[in-house]
């Protein structure tokens, strides 16, 4: 397909592209933005029990994915950044631009669905977990925060909810605090940290899939290029001319903030595995199934400060992963269907947009209405991201490679190859996944 005749070849630098102008962002906190949320928003609830799971189930023996499995989460998100701000359109329709529609209804139908599953599991564990607090009805709260969740999206801009989901980020720091009041054993976190060490055992096996999945959800791969094109349109590059290209001050930028976002996203997975690993597993609390059943394990043995700690992460992590999930199910059908998608119009302005975004969270809602168990929810949840996670990420790669996409900007051998290696590991843990499910 030909480069649109809109505007400068994509990837052009300023002295190539004179017209163009860089935003100039300095300082560490003026250029974490898109990266940053999307790496902590990555560590959703259905995500925290993954992880819970892991440190209870076998101990410290899982730590060292955190430390090999950053490079490649950054490689990923990284790709989708630029994606996002050299083509100036998000994920979705970039592959509309590129691809056959039948590629694009499988993604975009396949995310909406896992998506709208993630969501119905993300609002039952934190509606859960404030029950067990509160000791009001978990059904209370999961049509609380929905309806918090959505006033927020309607009312705020996307320039006041980017900062909103700055400040977000840092509940997470919650779960650090709680791994240092775990007292883990230094020498065995030292060694199961650098050392990696496999076992064939089916549980852990399972246990490594499921991290992997967890890792790498799909939805976060469409929030982060459509941010990149938000980030862009509230400066007031309001067309697809205007968006096209990036210079190189802006992709470094975006690249300090992505290495942000996704050091951030694996710290907090680590501290998650150490905290259960040097309490529950210690202990013999190896079998938990929800964020509540390890908070509420937690209490008696590592004190009420970590089961605090670890519930207060639980919700503020949902608070800002069920925007995420919502908003990158609306922007994808809106890029597919080219309908106006921006958090930063009015409802009125992107009517259709909007209505994506309140039927994703009321259909996630439903589900807890409908009595679906909130386990169940999370086992069909990592099924649907597990296998929609290799192509998903297989179209960033191609699209990344892609000099009518990205002009000069196309990625360099080293993410084709980290890209690469990404594709083929979720690859591996998908199909390792569906195996366990069949046996």
């Amino acid at each position: 397909m030909p480069i649109e005749k809109t505007g400068p070849l994509p990837g052009f630098s300023p002295a190539e592209d004179p017209s163009r102008t860089d935003p100039g962002k300095t300082g560490l906190l003026a250029k974490c933005g898109p990266g940053v949320i999307s790496g902590a928003a990555n560590d959703d609830p259905s995500c925290i029990v993954s992880y819970a799971v892991a440190g209870a189930s076998i101990g410290y023996a899982t730590l060292w994915t955190s430390l090999y499995a950053l490079p490649l989460l950054a490689t990923v998100q990284l790709m989708c950044a630029r994606l996002g701000m050299v083509s100036g359109r998000g994920l979705a329709g970039d592959i509309r631009a590129q691809f056959r529609p039948w590629v694009l209804f499988a993604m975009c139908s396949s995310l909406v669905l896992a998506n709208v599953v993630t969501l119905g599991a993300d609002l039952g564990g934190m509606a859960d977990v404030t029950e067990m607090i509160t000791g009001i009805s978990g059904l209370i709260w999961t049509a609380v925060y929905a309806v918090a969740i959505l006033t927020m999206l309607f009312y705020f801009p996307y320039r006041r909810l980017e900062r909103v989901f700055k400040w977000l980020c840092l509940v997470l720091f919650a779960y650090v605090v709680a791994g240092v009041l775990s007292h883990a054993d230094v020498h065995a976190v030292m060694a199961s940290t650098f050392i990696p060490r496999v076992s064939h055992s089916r549980e852990y096996l399972s246990v490594l899939v499921a991290i992997m999945g967890a890792t790498m959800s799909p939805y976060f791969l469409f929030w982060q290029a459509s941010q990149q094109v938000e980030e862009e349109y509230c400066i007031g590059r309001r067309t697809l001319a205007a968006r096209k290209g990036a210079t190189r001050g802006e992709l470094d930028s975006s690249r300090v903030d992505v290495f942000t976002g996704a050091f951030i996203s694996k710290l907090i997975t680590y501290f998650i595995t150490l905290t259960t690993a040097a309490t529950l597993f210690a202990h013999g609390h190896k079998h938990i199934e929800t964020a509540r059943d390890a908070a509420a394990a937690l209490h008696p043995i590592a004190g009420p400060a970590a089961y605090w700690l670890f519930a207060l992460g639980v919700v503020g992590t949902g608070l800002l992963a069920i925007p995420t999930l919502a908003g990158s199910a609306a922007y994808a059908v809106s890029e597919a269907m080219h309908w106006r998608a921006s958090l930063e119009e009015k409802p009125i302005l992107a009517p259709k947009f909007y209505a994506v975004l309140a039927i994703s969270m009321l259909l996630g809602m439903s589900l807890i209405y409908l009595r679906f168990n909130v386990v169940q929810m999370l086992f069909w949840a990592s099924i649907f991201n597990g296998i929609l996670a290799p192509p998903a990420i297989a179209l960033v790669l191609l699209l990344t490679r892609n000099p009518k996409i990205m002009g000069l900007r196309v990625n360099s051998p080293l993410l084709n190859l980290f890209g690469g290696l990404t594709v083929v590991l979720t690859s591996a843990a998908a199909i390792g996944l569906l195996i366990s499910f069949t046996q």
